[in-house]
């Protein structure tokens, strides 16, 4: 079987339309319903019923869809892997935030390179909904992420509490430079202070609006990991009587990966997270969906 027509049966039942997944696919509806009436007709069944307010699967599709996953992961893992590389004799495929590369994701790598001199590892950093998505695919083995979907499949597991804090620099407390978050952050943002719902100065990276923020002064909500160094010094100050923000960390894997060498890895991950202290290491807290 084509494995373009098990990928565009999951972004149907991921959208809920046929229309939403030529979008995504970057193809017209017509070639959508193409690849739906030939997957139909090799599997001898009917797999979407059709209304105006989408597509929803019938009782073949709901079966079909576990399949569909772990085709594309597997294919997509095979791509991965092989060839491999010179001197490896696995790979690991890891996914982040953005804002969660430095210095996190870049100490589990290191902990890796020591500890698994055989893996050969590849690290990709993007939005949470993009990592997700490779992860069904097959492309990624595991992410870190700090708002998660919770889809079928796929195991989610808070490794770290968090919070998000109002900081300033000493010289000048505006401009407010608003960090997006997402969108539980923007809820409950609004809701507490909603004089600072309609920021001049917004900023969708983290990064960049702490770099803005040391260079021209100002004030903004960011992880308190990332700016302890710079209260420390002195450069930033924390904004007393402040709201502060839960802002937790994920790990999300597919449940169908029971890779050994992949749970050695996450083992090595939670002892990075134990040495950073500002912050317990939870327990086996998970959502199974």
């Amino acid at each position: 079987m084509d494995i373009d027509l098990a990928r565009t049966f999951l972004e149907i039942v991921r959208t809920g339309s046929f229309m939403s997944a030529a979008e995504r696919l970057h193809i017209t509806q017509t070639t959508v319903t193409a690849r739906v009436q030939n997957l139909e007709g090799q599997l001898g069944c009917r797999l979407f019923v059709r209304n105006r307010s989408g597509a929803s699967l019938t009782s073949h599709g709901e079966r079909f869809a576990g399949h569909a996953s772990q085709l594309v992961q597997t294919w997509e893992a095979a791509r991965r892997e092989l060839p491999l590389p010179e001197g490896a004799a696995s790979v690991l495929t890891l996914g982040a935030e953005i804002s969660l590369w430095n210095p996190l994701l870049l100490r589990w790598v290191s902990a890796l390179t020591t500890g698994l001199p055989g893996t050969a590892l590849r690290t990709e950093v993007g939005e949470p909904r993009s990592l997700q998505e490779r992860l069904e695919q097959g492309v990624l083995d595991a992410a870190l992420v700090h708002q998660p979907d919770y889809w079928p499949g796929m195991q989610v597991e808070q490794l770290q509490e968090e919070k998000l804090i109002l900081v300033r620099t000493p010289y000048a407390e505006t401009p407010y430079v608003y960090v997006d978050w997402g969108p539980h952050f923007r809820q409950q943002h609004d809701a507490a202070l909603p004089e600072k719902a309609r920021a001049a100065i917004s900023m969708d990276l983290g990064p960049l609006a702490i770099h803005y923020l040391i260079q021209h002064g100002g004030s903004g909500y960011f992880r308190t990991r990332v700016v302890q160094p710079w209260l420390d010094q002195g450069v930033l100050e924390k904004v007393p009587q402040a709201p502060e923000f839960s802002y937790p960390l994920f790990l999300v894997y597919s449940r169908r990966n029971q890779s050994p060498l992949l749970h050695l890895a996450f083992s090595m991950l939670k002892d990075v997270l134990t040495e950073q202290d500002e912050w317990p290491v939870l327990g086996q807290q998970s959502n199974n969906i």
